[in-house]
């Protein structure tokens, strides 16, 4: 069925609002009023792109594809430019609920293509990112509330065999860090609510303030003799033996161009119709009081359901609820998303029923139709990532060092993504919301059995 292939996902990565969620990216705009960007380590203030400049690397997009390829090309000695219509981590990289989720979405499609060999080889990139995240903060002392600690809740069931079968896996795979299932009992002891019945704790997943850590990693970058342009929109890639990316004031030529914009721009025709733009929404909570968060969620951990119209919830550094679900439109307003969110909270923590939300945001994902991150080459120096479908706090980190892999011309990785061929939906981006409405009641009606 077109339907299921179309969002056969889990929706993990939840974002923030724009004004009509402009996907062209030509002017500019600032954050989105989000509990990320109002605790903000230090805002940036890269300057606008003036004048003609040259490099070896023009990176088009400031989210964590961008900064994370720009940084592993600057550690290797690339002179790397960096342009960013907005600011950095304006868009999903800044905006999501934070979880660290291992594993690629789409992996058993990759695998095939890959031999006896695929399965694990696949398993390994499903937990680089994670690796490449935390060995970031540690070298560069980035301050963004990463910690470990995960759990996957079963709701029904299903959900509990499904979990029994990962936790398989991870023993099949010999994972490193601690994971347990939980009984019903358990599950509700470490959670403070009846709304599960059975889980499985993962420890090598987590949490993590991710504008915090996209602006730390951007700051990183700099150090190393990265450049970073902020407020220049592309407005045009002209192609050559070298490429020139066009903004308004000025322009960057370069022997390689990085495409990093995900769900946020189209630059290139090839890209239109393979790519899903799909909205979420988040709500954050008033501080919580050292009780209600001995209640509902002593550990510190990262919670996610199994369902395709899914929620999630973890808690802020300063013990905030921050709790995201839900991806229809409700559009950019935050008191419209908190009316929207709070009742599907309340039935999970209805001792929460008198607390203040302060805020509310929403935003887009890059989904696939094949579930699959895509990567290509639109120009023998042209490439592309884009399409995480859920993964993309990790998958992030993993396509930043693919990308860096390719320009110094080690494909091999870059291959595994690249002969996955795209699924093409004709007239996608004409009728996008209409398709993510079919695909949202198809995915309700399983959720129900």
């Amino acid at each position: 069925m077109l339907v299921s292939a179309l969002f056969g996902i889990k929706i993990r990565f939840n974002l923030s609002a724009t004004r009509g969620f402009d996907y062209t990216m030509t002017t500019s705009q600032p954050h989105t009023s989000s509990y990320y960007a109002a605790t903000v380590n230090q805002p940036t203030n890269y300057p606008q792109l003036t004048g003609d400049v040259k490099a070896d690397v023009c990176v088009v997009g400031a989210g964590f594809t961008g900064i994370s390829t720009a940084l592993h090309l600057a550690e290797r000695g690339y002179n790397v430019h960096v342009v960013e219509a907005n600011k950095v981590g304006w868009g999903a990289s800044g905006r999501n609920g934070g979880q660290m989720i291992g594993g690629i979405s789409g992996d058993s499609k990759m695998a095939s293509t890959l031999g006896l060999e695929g399965e694990r080889r696949l398993w390994d990139m499903g937990w680089a990112g994670h690796e490449i995240i935390r060995e970031r903060v540690k070298t560069y002392n980035i301050d963004c509330d990463l910690k470990s600690g995960y759990v996957d809740v079963a709701i029904k069931p299903r959900h509990v065999r499904d979990l029994q079968s990962y936790y398989e896996q991870l023993q099949k795979f010999d994972f490193p860090h601690d994971y347990k299932m939980l009984s019903k009992q358990e599950t509700q002891d470490l959670l403070g609510t009846k709304a599960y019945i059975g889980a499985l704790r993962n420890d090598g997943n987590g949490h993590v303030h991710p504008l915090n850590l996209c602006i730390g990693e951007a700051t990183a970058a700099v150090s190393l003799g990265a450049t970073i342009y902020e407020h220049s929109p592309v407005l045009e890639i002209k192609r050559g033996d070298k490429a020139t990316v066009v903004t308004a004031n000025g322009s960057v030529t370069a022997d390689f161009v990085v495409l990093a914009g995900n769900a946020y721009h189209f630059l290139e025709p090839k890209l239109r119709g393979i790519l899903f733009p799909v909205n979420s929404f988040i709500i954050g909570s008033e501080p919580l009081s050292d009780a209600l968060v001995s209640e509902i969620n002593p550990q510190d951990l990262a919670v996610c359901d199994p369902n395709y119209i899914l929620e999630y919830f973890r808690l802020s550094a300063d013990k905030r609820l921050l709790f995201g679900g839900r991806f229809t439109y409700f559009g950019s307003d935050p008191e419209v998303i908190k009316k929207n969110l709070i009742p599907r909270l309340l039935k999970i923590y209805p001792q929460l029923a008198n607390t203040k939300f302060d805020f509310g945001w929403g935003g887009t994902i890059g989904v696939t139709a094949n579930r699959v991150p895509q990567m290509g080459k639109l120009a023998p120096n042209i490439i592309y990532s884009q399409g995480y479908s859920g993964h993309g706090v990790n998958v992030t980190h993993l396509a930043g060092q693919i990308l860096a892999d390719t320009v110094g011309g080690t494909l091999e990785r870059f291959d595994v993504f690249a002969n996955i061929k795209p699924i093409w939906i004709p007239g996608q981006h004409v009728f996008r919301n209409q398709m993510v409405a079919l695909g949202m009641m198809y995915y309700k009606l399983v959720d129900r059995l």
